[in-house]
């Protein structure tokens, strides 16, 4: 664990990696040459916060002076300071730090005065003794240890340093990562184009030639999203794909016609969105940045109809006014009610819905085993509202 107040220009990873090849390694040799290779150690934590790390466990402590400014501290945990007696003094009883013996105290403050002079190698010697303190920061290095022919109790060791006095390297860069590439680089993003309100007869009767015309869509933006990331994006219209109504060739379908009856004015939410699009890392940047993308690759792509996330139709994006709309090539709902009542069998991609389950979920498709008309007290209609 590092903690991420320490100074921005370290690089905590090799920080924490310096503290493992120096102080925990040389904390082993010292530990092995002091009582023989009989102790395990671990570094857990670099921080500046000792506060958590003291919680629930009682201390002895060694205070070592640098010089008149500056201290080392070196903390022993009671489980620390039993598993180190017993493995030297052999286990005769519970240790109380608060009641140690002289014997067991000098077994513990000389290891910790022999591991001072081991460390002192990677502290700053030098500095100057009239300069006046200005930093009282620490760098807490908590370690665990553990006998290796023990049990598995783990005790803490904590060695407390002035953080003036520790100067770890710092990373050095031999190249410059090359990022000339990166705007080149391809991904797949969601591009949605608008949503409309639907009458429930109009997409019923929905087929190839009809062009749907999307009311919440601008033809300056479209919605992109990649994995996590949604954002409304502004864009340079294609002039290719103006188109007019009436030069349509199909029958113009949109929101806009007057119901003729109760049916007619149950409407679905609609949306529009291209299949999966390749963009470059350029132009995703450009998008965030709030640029105005010139995606003109786009309009290559279908564009896929959705009523509750299931496809209905694909077809090509056109633009009418000041809004899209698609001109629809081919339909996956195949709902002829001849059909229906001939039981034949309907052809159907695998994950696209037929029209009457839509239908059928709003209380008007027909019932099994009979042609039941719909029935319009379901909707809790009087009869002079029908």
């Amino acid at each position: 664990m590092i903690e991420n107040n320490m100074k921005d220009e370290l690089d905590l990873a090799l920080y924490y990696d310096w503290f493992c090849q120096t102080f925990l390694n040389s904390v082993k040799l010292s530990s092995d040459e002091f009582f023989s290779d009989v102790f395990d150690y671990k570094l857990v934590s670099v921080s500046k916060n000792i506060n958590v790390l003291f919680q629930g466990d009682e201390y002895f402590v060694t205070k070592i002076r640098m010089d008149k400014q500056h201290d080392v501290f070196f903390r022993c945990s009671s489980v620390a300071v039993k598993i180190i007696l017993d493995e030297c003094l052999g286990v005769a009883k519970k240790y109380d730090i608060s009641t140690i013996t002289e014997l067991e105290a000098k077994v513990i403050s000389s290891f910790n005065d022999f591991l001072f002079n081991n460390i002192t190698q990677f502290l700053i010697n030098n500095i100057d003794p009239k300069a006046k303190r200005k930093n009282y920061d620490m760098i807490n290095l908590t370690m665990l240890i553990k006998a290796k022919n023990g049990d598995n109790k783990t005790g803490k060791v904590i060695i407390s340093l002035p953080y003036v006095l520790v100067k770890p390297p710092q990373a050095e860069v031999n190249s410059v990562y090359d990022v000339s590439g990166f705007n080149e680089s391809v991904i797949d993003v969601a591009l949605k184009v608008g949503t409309t309100k639907f009458n429930l007869r109009d997409l019923k009767g929905l087929e190839s030639g009809d062009m749907v015309v999307f009311e919440n869509s601008n033809i300056n933006t479209m919605r992109i999203s990649f994995k996590d990331y949604v954002s409304d994006f502004k864009l340079t219209p294609n002039p290719g794909i103006v188109t007019s109504i009436d030069d349509d060739g199909g029958e113009s379908m949109s929101d806009n016609s007057s119901p003729q009856n109760l049916w007619d004015s149950i409407q679905v939410d609609m949306d529009a969105e291209f299949d999966s699009v390749k963009i470059s890392l350029g132009d995703l940047k450009n998008i965030q940045n709030g640029m105005v993308v010139d995606l003109m690759s786009i309009y290559d792509n279908k564009v896929s109809l959705k009523v509750e996330n299931k496809l209905i139709a694909r077809g090509e994006l056109v633009i009418v006014n000041d809004r899209y709309g698609v001109k629809i090539d081919e339909t996956f709902a195949h709902v002829s009610p001849q059909v229906q009542q001939e039981n034949m069998p309907v052809q159907e991609e695998q994950g696209v819905p037929q029209i009457d389950e839509i239908l059928q979920d709003a209380g008007e498709a027909p019932q099994a085993g009979g042609e039941e008309e719909f029935d319009y007290s379901d909707f809790n209609l009087d009869d002079e509202d029908i």
